[in-house]
């Protein structure tokens, strides 16, 4: 359940603009007092003008009051401008501190997280922070000060009248108390359904081609049409309540002063008032009855906030499995290039009773390529999770030029990898900003000449060359254009160590060769470790690593495999002829 404590996630954002905050205060506690400042205007126009029938003390008492709406305009404005930029600076640093936190978690925690959920977090659920720290915040010190100054210049004016009033508070704090509990549950509820509409919509779009090619349209429209009823449901109870908690406040908080105006006009008739005065305590009278009111609705706002701040809340609480130690190890300069594993046992966290490693051990030297083939989930592709510090294994160690990686700051390890991934990732950016990514630093030329190591003539055909934007996740290249782009990146990068996770599937026969070209060349004098399913590919391996269940069941070259049987030898006939060429149909 949210607790308003949780508000708490908002004060070191808060206090890093003190003089605007004290600003904003200053503006809104001048402005409250103009207010009450009004009542007593009212009460010297009617007293001191009319009843007296001097007009020179009406236009006098006018032009006061008139000064004092001036002031009040000015006050207030000032007071809109600073608070509303606040809750903008405030929103802007808190989104951005969600972002820096979560791009930073591990991929462990991904495994199970949902992105709408966290995209609802860093949008929706700051923008009902916003609120709070830009409107809510400072209408509820306001109405505060507005209801406390109010009663006090009620009972200055009527100590009568004023207890009347004062009778029927613990009638209206005894059902804000009772709505305020199912307000913050509900709430919650409400965020957390709008955070299910998030994620529902980000899947069905980022899968937007497999739902249009299995017509699954009208299952995901009826899907989410179910999912925006849950949100509204969620949506109406909360409404209803808040809505219940108003009426009862301004039943009985209206109800007390319309009593209270009943004593006070025969009060007067009796002689006992003033007209001045009762109009006095008719306009502070208005003012309490606002003021609660408004503490009343903004009290839901205020839990709202709360639900919204410990959504957040608990994702900063989140905290990485892979960090950078105290004290990280060097690794040595300049890089060598080794790669060892060490009796490596892994289990990913969102499969602990399977083994993706058992008791792998491998070591890649120098300047050698090494290829891994396997079946599909013999652990391929943890080998270089694990390598790039993704994960730490349960048991044995990972070792870059002989420094286990757990003793190393990840952010240098990566920097000596570079990566090309069987389906790699477009940014929704231009060319020269994707092919960047491997190293931002690079100049105009060193991308050009990357992207032409890479194969990557299609660029400079595009609209605006390399200028020209690649579309979300690079809608706007084919599959084989995505994967020359990563290359190109991982050519910019120059690595120490070529990690590619089958860097070709995607391309055409010719386009393969020019890449194949590039990637020797690229991969000569420098540690090369490659994912291979097409065994055509990795024929000229110095060593052909063969995985099955996560352990090394053979080592060799390709003619040495294929001559011994084994797994690798069955694996070889599916994809080769006889006479150990590929069929003509994979190579098309």
């Amino acid at each position: 359940m949210a607790r308003p404590a949780a508000l708490r996630l908002l004060w070191p954002f808060l206090r890093r603009y003190r003089l605007q905050a004290a600003g904003a205060g200053l503006a809104l506690l001048t402005a409250a007092s103009l207010v009450l400042a009004l009542g007593q205007g009212v009460r010297h126009l009617i007293d001191g003008g009319f009843a007296s029938g001097s007009a020179a003390r009406l236009n006098a008492t006018a032009l006061g009051m008139g000064a004092v709406i001036v002031g009040l305009g000015l006050a207030t404005a000032a007071r809109y401008s600073l608070v509303t930029w606040l809750g903008e600076r405030v929103s802007a640093d808190l989104r951005r501190a969600v972002f820096d936190h979560v791009i930073g978690l591990s991929p462990a925690w991904f495994e199970t997280a949902r992105t709408g959920d966290v995209l609802s977090r860093l949008t929706a659920d700051t923008a009902v922070l916003q609120a709070l720290t830009g409107s809510a915040i400072s209408q509820w010190i306001r109405s505060s000060l507005l209801l406390i100054g109010a009663f006090a210049m009620l009972v200055i004016t009527s100590p009568l009248l004023s207890g009347l009033v004062l009778g029927v508070v613990p009638l209206v704090v005894v059902p804000l108390v009772v709505f305020s509990r199912r307000e913050r549950r509900l709430s919650r509820v409400s965020l957390e359904r709008v955070a299910d509409l998030g994620a529902l919509a980000e899947e069905s779009f980022a899968g937007l081609r497999t739902v249009q090619a299995f017509t699954h349209e009208k299952v995901a429209r009826a899907r989410f049409a179910q999912a925006t009823e849950h949100a509204v449901r969620a949506a109406k109870a909360r409404i209803l309540s808040r809505a219940g908690m108003v009426l009862v406040v301004i039943l009985l908080g209206f109800g007390a002063i319309t009593f209270a105006l009943w004593v006070g006009g025969q009060q007067v008739l009796a002689g006992h008032m003033t007209g001045g005065a009762l109009s006095a305590f008719v306009f502070y009278a208005v003012i309490v009855a606002t003021s609660v009111a408004g503490l009343s609705e903004m009290f839901g706002e205020v839990q709202r906030a709360a639900g919204a701040a410990d959504r957040i809340g608990a994702l900063l609480d989140e905290r990485p499995t892979i960090v950078a130690p105290a004290n990280p190890r060097p690794l040595p300069s300049p890089a060598v290039g080794r790669v060892a594993f060490e009796n490596v046992t892994f289990r990913y966290p969102a499969r602990p009773d399977t083994s993706a490693l058992d008791g792998f051990d491998l070591t890649v030297e120098p300047g050698e390529t090494v290829a891994l083939v396997g079946p599909s989930g013999a652990g391929k592709t943890t080998v270089f999770q694990l390598l790039l510090r993704f994960y730490d294994p349960q048991g044995g160690c990972v070792r870059l030029d002989g420094v286990d990686l757990r003793d190393a700051d990840p952010a240098a390890v990566r920097a000596r990898l570079g990566v090309v991934p069987q389906d790699p990732v477009v940014f929704g950016a231009d060319a020269w900003s994707n092919i960047r990514f491997g190293r931002p630093d690079a100049t105009d030329a060193e991308v050009r000449a990357a992207a032409r190591a890479a194969g990557c003539d299609f660029l400079d055909a595009l609209p605006q060359g390399y200028d020209t934007f690649l579309g979300e996740k690079g809608i706007r290249l084919s599959g084989g254009q995505k994967q020359r782009l990563a290359i190109a990146r991982a050519i910019l990068r120059d690595p120490a160590v070529l990690l590619l996770d089958e860097a070709t599937s995607a391309l055409d026969a010719e386009s393969e060769r020019a890449v194949q070209a590039a990637l020797a060349r690229l991969s000569s004098g420098r540690t090369t470790m490659v994912i291979a399913h097409r065994l055509a590919t990795v024929r000229r391996a110095d060593r052909i690593v063969v995985l099955e269940h996560g352990r090394i069941v053979a080592t060799g070259r390709h003619a040495d495999l294929v001559r011994d049987g084994g797994l690798y030898a069955r694996l070889a006939a599916l994809q080769f002829n006889e006479d150990g060429r590929e069929p003509v149909a994979d190579v098309l």
